[in-house]
């Protein structure tokens, strides 16, 4: 919308921020065109900025919104003209301030993203021709994380066989693992067949890298537990080479084990469990991922699907 220059008072209050606050000069920018916009939304209802209501402030905040301008440019916007109104207050030049109570509407959470089943099923089934140690290594890093649902925290965590001092170890014999999860909470995770063959196959290998005393699953080339860092470099290598059509990271392979679970079992409990989340409002973000999935399935199949 067009903007009317701004008022004294305004100009007055950016000097402040410029001069006493120090804010950097993007913010400055963001902050005169908010302010800008306040004044032109005044100017256009014959309003006075000085005895400006918080109704008529939200009447504001509504056009905005209707402008499409996002969650973040509102907060944003909202918070200069409070600032101003604060300040203004603090000289005793209002009486009250009209922002005080406006909110930006929350900002939708992203979905988190997840592979196909078949690009997910290629990534863990893909073979590079390279070292065989590295090869297990990676191979076991896919398997743990897809077929597991681990953070990757959990997964470098994990210790070969239990000790005092374990994170996590696996228990091949029970076909499961014990992780260490957020706020250091405990928890069992079943370990399918490829899970436990690729630790078998990497068990064998493992002791050309590991040092003696490392009681890491994981280990790096020079012996010692894999970081977080060296399995997302080690996870990018394996999905550039298997082609996979996204970068693909740790945290995208847990979001692929829910969500594939999730569409086939429809437990959101379970889910929950497996990934050990400590609410079910956590886990619910997959149902929505499993919605849009469907919805693609409809919109591609079904012959009401589209207007002709």
């Amino acid at each position: 919308m067009p903007q009317s220059s701004l008022t004294d008072e305004q100009q007055r209050y950016l000097d402040f921020l410029r001069v006493q606050r120090r804010l950097a000069e993007r913010t400055l920018i963001l902050y005169t065109d908010a302010l800008g916009r306040l004044t032109a939304f005044a100017a256009a209802e014959d309003l006075d900025l000085m005895r400006l209501t918080t109704h008529q402030a939200r009447r504001f905040l509504a056009k905005m919104h209707g402008e499409r301008l996002g969650p973040r440019s509102l907060a944003l916007i909202l918070s200069a003209w409070r600032g101003w109104y604060r300040w203004l207050g603090q000289d005793g030049k209002v009486d009250a301030n009209p922002i005080t109570d406006l909110r930006a509407p929350k900002q939708g959470k992203p979905l988190p993203k997840a592979l196909g089943v078949d690009d997910a099923v290629r990534l863990a089934e893909h073979h590079q021709d390279q070292d065989p140690v590295a090869e297990t290594l990676i191979a076991c890093i896919v398997e743990l994380l897809y077929g597991s649902g681990l953070r990757v925290s959990e997964l470098v965590g994990l210790d070969v066989r239990f000790h005092p001092q374990s994170a996590g170890w696996i228990v091949p014999e029970d076909g499961e693992a014990q992780v260490l999860g957020k706020g250091s909470k405990r928890r069992a995770v079943p370990l399918g067949g490829p899970a436990l063959e690729a630790i078998r196959r990497w068990l064998v290998q493992r002791p050309q890298w590991a040092a003696d005393d490392e009681p890491a699953l994981l280990v790096g080339p020079r012996g010692r537990r894999m970081t977080a860092d060296q399995v997302r470099k080690r996870l990018k290598q394996r999905a550039i080479a298997a082609g996979m059509p996204t970068h693909v990271h740790p945290h995208m392979l847990r979001h692929s084990f829910a969500s594939h679970l999730l569409q086939s079992s429809g437990d959101l409990r379970g889910v929950q469990e497996l990934l050990g989340h400590a609410n079910i409002s956590t886990t619910q973000i997959y149902t929505r991922l499993d919605f849009q999935h469907l919805a693609k399935v409809y919109d591609a199949a079904h012959p009401r699907a589209k207007k002709k």
